[in-house]
């Protein structure tokens, strides 16, 4: 099956599974699975993968962290500024390019600024968001805009959008960042995908009672939220699944009597878990907050719903930064989502004791104290980043990254904000640190039953990775890691098969696509990221010598 442009409308995006010659949306399909179904390319003769070609956008600042997409053969990625590049999928020939006028001042004044990690695809269009608070959508054929839409100003806060969004039905639906800023109220919004009419919002902070009662003293008003990377679609329930973003201040001093002290008192609904949404009247149908009174920056919104089927249940499987993997039953008839299990990825953990698998409740809460407190782990950047993983059907296998450094958290009182002012609002400066027991922060790639967590093997790297994975029909697993090496491994056993050089970190997509009878592995560099930056710091060479603030999109086929 394949779908034009034109063609990949709601009907065709519910077959994106179908359609392996294309990777026609951030996560592939509604599914989540990261996989491609083409197996050209295969354990035995990886080998032979050489680069087909190259291309390089020029400067990036915070280099290059989106997950490209191909439709029809032609492929699409986005750069620094909500810049779209379109590309024949088979030579790298340039076939145009979409750059929008950016309010430098405005984004300048986010930490978030100014990359941007992808664009959705259908009716004819591609859809970007930028860090202004803008939706455009561009024509696919020739890079023209065709309407732009204001969704967020700056009175209720100076946030934007940095993730792709998600194109369900006739609506584009996107989640704001903004979780650090003194801002309300944290939307996800949905427009009409043809005319850009915005159709509904949902406020994952202050949106309703149940919300403005969980935040005393009406700090909803500066309490940051959103959902700042892309969620999920489940058709059958007709439910979308997006991760919330976490409160602002970052860090509480109010230590254990956060329920009615401190800048935020109360368990601060919705943020830090996971809601899932009506795709028609934005209407939410029911949610879990993973971390209530998120005290760590541990939020759900990394964005990754794998769907999943298995002995007559069906699972969505969701992991936040905190390391820990939440594997909920898709059924929202009830006012929370059910949990299937609870499991943890990461092998450094302090700041909870545990999560009860049957119910998803923290146990032994770590609350941080006003002035220094040691060894807080995992570190801000959590167990777990916002890179995908990747599920594979033919092993039953999921893959992901897990991150293993700590912090020297200093928390200190801050001022409260202006409401709706969109300052800065952090409440804590830290030091990253290695874990206990090792020299230095590390990382591993875990395969794993996605449903119990049972590891099947395991990869140590030296420092954290930090993009998406991909698996393929080929049997491999494809790991591009810090260092600038792009690893082919074996998805049975791990072994390292083929790996080759990009020059740079990778921090952003890789898909797998076929144009004109080959099946091609485009991967994207570049460095620093908001992670990254802290890597010459912490590891030395090579990142010491590392050239930052460019990247390029890499392409691979076999000789």
């Amino acid at each position: 099956m394949k779908a034009s442009g034109a063609e990949l409308d709601a009907n065709a995006l519910l077959r994106a599974d179908e359609i392996p010659n294309d990777w026609v949306m951030y996560h592939q399909s509604y599914k989540s699975w990261h996989y491609s179904a083409l197996d050209q390319i295969n354990a035995g003769n990886v080998k032979d993968l050489k680069v087909a070609w190259i291309h390089t956008p020029g400067a990036n600042k915070r280099g290059v962290q989106s997950v490209p997409i191909v439709v029809d053969g032609i492929l699409y990625y986005t750069t620094s500024n909500s810049q779209i590049w379109a590309l024949d999928g088979a030579t790298g020939a340039f076939l145009w390019k979409f750059e929008p006028k950016i309010d430098q001042e405005r984004a300048e004044g986010t930490v978030y600024n100014p990359y941007n990690r992808g664009v959705a695809a259908a009716y004819g269009n591609l859809y970007v968001g930028t860090v202004d608070g803008r939706l455009i959508a561009v024509d696919m054929k020739t890079g023209k805009p065709v309407w732009e839409t204001q969704i967020l100003t700056v009175d209720k806060g100076n946030k934007g959008f940095t993730g792709a969004p998600l194109v369900v039905k006739d609506k584009v639906i996107i989640g704001a960042d903004g979780g650090e800023l003194s801002g309300c109220c944290g939307p996800i919004t949905a427009v009409d995908a043809r005319s850009g009419k915005i159709v509904w919002q949902f406020d994952t902070i202050g949106g309703d009672e149940r919300s403005r009662a969980s935040w005393k003293n009406d700090s909803w008003k500066t309490g940051g939220g959103g959902g700042w990377m892309t969620g999920g679609y489940d058709p059958k329930t007709d439910t979308v699944f997006w991760g919330t973003a976490n409160p602002a201040p970052d860090y509480d001093w109010s230590f254990d009597k956060w329920q009615t002290e401190g800048p935020r008192p109360g368990d601060n609904l919705y943020t830090s878990g996971v809601v899932a949404l009506d795709p028609n009247t934005g209407k939410l149908k029911s949610y879990f907050q993973e971390n209530p009174h998120d005290n760590w920056d541990f939020d759900g919104a990394v964005g990754e719903f794998v769907m999943l089927d298995r002995d007559g249940k069906s699972y969505v499987v969701h992991p936040n930064k905190g390391g820990y993997v939440y594997v909920y039953n898709r059924d929202v008839s009830n006012d929370q989502l059910k949990i299937e299990n609870v499991w943890h990825l990461g092998k450094t953990s302090n700041f909870v004791k545990d999560v009860d698998p049957k119910t998803g409740q923290l146990i032994g809460r770590r609350e941080l104290h006003e002035g220094m407190n040691k060894m807080l782990c995992p570190a801000i950047d959590g167990a777990i980043s916002w890179n995908s993983g990747s599920y594979s059907p033919d092993t039953g296998l999921y893959y992901k990254i897990g991150q293993e450094f700590c912090a020297d958290q200093e928390v200190v009182k801050v001022d409260k904000p202006a409401d709706f002012s969109g300052k800065l609002y952090l409440g804590a400066t830290w030091t990253v640190v290695a874990p206990p027991g090792h020299d230095k922060a590390y990382g591993h790639v875990d395969a794993r039953d996605p449903i119990t967590g049972k590891v099947a093997w395991s990869v140590k790297y030296p420092e954290p990775p930090l993009a998406s994975l991909l698996s393929t029909a080929g049997g491999l697993v494809f790991v591009p890691d810090a260092r600038g090496w792009l690893h082919a491994l074996d998805a049975k056993t791990g072994k390292d098969l083929w790996k080759a050089n990009d020059g740079v970190l990778h921090n952003g997509g890789i898909i797998s696509y076929e144009a004109n009878g080959k099946q091609y592995i485009a991967v994207v560099t570049g460095f620093p990221s908001m992670v990254s930056e802290g890597y010459p710091a912490m590891f030395g060479p090579p990142y010491t010598m590392m050239e930052q603030n460019t990247g390029a999109l890499i392409v691979y086929t076999l000789e």
